[in-house]
């Protein structure tokens, strides 16, 4: 899907610098033509030859340089490609793009372009948390710019935590996705997945049994069709897919926040498994057992979020899907679900626990739509979000 496509890769002053050089080297192998542009900061973490010599590519630094001019002018050199990738992406980068700024050939060109820019942010977890910084991320989110990681990882600086740039494959897989001629490139679709977890004290909570499996698999499937996927997603066992926005989350009303505050959605699918209540006297510190009696927990109802989005009045989603998961008449529970919420579609399936559905690798739902139900066989999880994401294509087409 790669072979013939242009990239130009705009390397940022970071350490993760180094990973640029490997990014090339497998973008080549999948036969993609990339043209190097080096900040200034770059050339102290890799050297202008180096990157030459793997791009098979002239290498691209400065703004002024006359001979550049002549050759290919910036203007034109930001439109050439079919991708524009910034990687790594520094915390000074993220804020020059979020203000427009134009100091040099990188911000110059990120100005100037016409095409779908992917950021690659890399920085000490401190600088990724700053305010700053995640200012200038919803600044940039707001302007339709991609973003891959960061991970969560050991850094060079010794810190742990979120910051460290995304490994290669999962660079590789965003960009693939970024340039995708799938039938849902340019769409962008929000989906929730993983369960919450809802504090009683800070050592213990409230939650369901959800390994987040069918929400990674449905955002996986998703961004294979080319739809650029925000995934706000609880604390599951199964990690995120590659090429999608990962936003993690732990309650409820950080889950409803959250997709409130992701970019406008053409489609929307809640497979979170959401706690429907929270203790609303959670502890602040941890409640001991220490002879007194059983602890009272006063409990208050969670915000219904697929309820919530599915009844905006305004930027509510075209398409807003749900999940329905039920261990007693599923169908009409299911159906009567979708009216009282007021969304398009109910992917209802059974979790008695004889089925092995909740937590297991495979999934029998019932897709209930205004036209009726349709039974789907039981298949793994993977197979019902390929056959889930191509009715979302076809019904957005």
């Amino acid at each position: 899907m790669l072979a013939n496509k242009h990239v130009l890769l705009i390397i940022g002053g970071g350490i993760a610098a180094f990973k640029s050089l490997d990014l090339i080297r497998r973008l080549r192998e999948r036969g993609v033509t990339v043209t190097p542009v080096l900040t200034k900061a770059a050339e102290e973490f890799v050297t202008p030859l180096s990157v030459s010599a793997l791009a098979a590519q002239k290498v691209y630094r400065d703004l002024f340089d006359l001979t550049d001019e002549a050759e290919m002018g910036h203007i034109e050199l930001s439109r050439a490609a079919d991708l524009v990738v910034v990687a790594p992406a520094t915390a000074d980068m993220m804020a020059k793009m979020s203000a427009g700024l134009a100091g040099d050939l990188a911000t110059t060109l990120l100005l100037a372009t016409d095409k779908r820019v992917l950021i690659v942010p890399a920085m000490n977890v401190r600088m990724w948390e700053h305010p700053a910084t995640q200012r200038s991320l919803s600044v940039l989110d707001a302007d339709g710019i991609l973003t891959v990681g960061p991970d969560e990882g050991e850094m060079a600086c010794g810190e742990f935590g979120p910051g460290r740039m995304a490994e290669v494959p999962e660079i590789i897989a965003a960009i693939d996705a970024a340039l995708s001629d799938g039938p849902l490139n340019g769409k962008h679709i929000v989906v929730t997945s993983g369960p919450t977890h809802e504090p009683i004290d800070p050592v213990r909570y409230i939650a369901n049994r959800s390994s987040g499996a069918q929400g990674t698999a449905i955002a996986a499937a998703l961004a294979t069709l080319g739809a650029t996927v925000t995934f706000v997603t609880g604390p599951a066992d199964m990690p995120p897919p590659k090429g999608v926005r990962v936003i993690r989350v732990q309650t409820a009303q950080e889950m409803l926040e959250a997709v409130q505050a992701a970019d406008k959605a053409d489609a929307a699918v809640f497979a979170a498994a959401v706690a429907d209540w929270r203790v609303a006297n959670a502890g602040a510190n941890k409640i001991k057992k220490d002879g007194s009696g059983l602890p009272q927990l006063e409990f208050a109802e969670n915000p219904d979020i697929l309820a919530t989005v599915a009844q905006m009045k305004e930027g509510r989603p075209p398409l807003v899907i749900g999940f329905a998961a039920e261990t007693d008449d599923v169908i009409a529970h299911a159906t009567a679900k979708r009216a009282r919420k007021g969304c398009d579609w109910i992917v209802a399936n059974d979790v008695s626990p004889e089925t092995g559905i909740m937590g297991g690798s495979e999934n029998a739902v019932t897709l209930i739509t205004a036209d009726g139900s349709e039974a789907w066989e039981r298949m793994s999880k993977s197979a019902v979000a390929q056959k889930l994401a191509a009715r979302i294509a076809e019904a957005m087409s």
